[in-house]
Parts: C-alpha cells; structure tokens; sequence
C-alpha cells in the first residue's frame, strides 16, 4: 500500500465516523478514541507494508 492510499483511508476512516456522529452534541471519549486507534492502525499497517513489501508470487 503507497502512502497516498493510507493518507486515503484515513481520510476514509475520518469522514465515514463524522457523517455517523455529525448530528449528536457529544462523543463519546471511547468513540473518539476508537477513531484515532483505527486511524492510527491504518498508517502502521502501510508502513509495514512498505518497509517489508510482498514477494511477487
């Protein structure tokens, strides 16, 4: 995964979770804190990835 397509699906991951909660007056800290673990996960599994790319099969 190139760095651009993990830059997309944390801005994925973003802008899904803010049409969720767009209405509501308040988050809750877990909600919020799930939001960054999975955004956090993201950008850690693409930098695996490209530190340790797959061997052509």
């Amino acid at each position: 995964m190139e760095m651009s397509q993990s830059v997309n699906q944390a801005l994925g991951l973003i802008d899904k979770q803010l049409e969720r909660i767009q209405s509501r007056e308040i988050i809750s800290s877990a909600e919020v804190s799930d939001l960054l673990l999975d955004i956090r996960l993201a950008l850690m599994q693409s930098e695996s990835v490209e530190k340790h790319p797959a061997s052509a099969v």
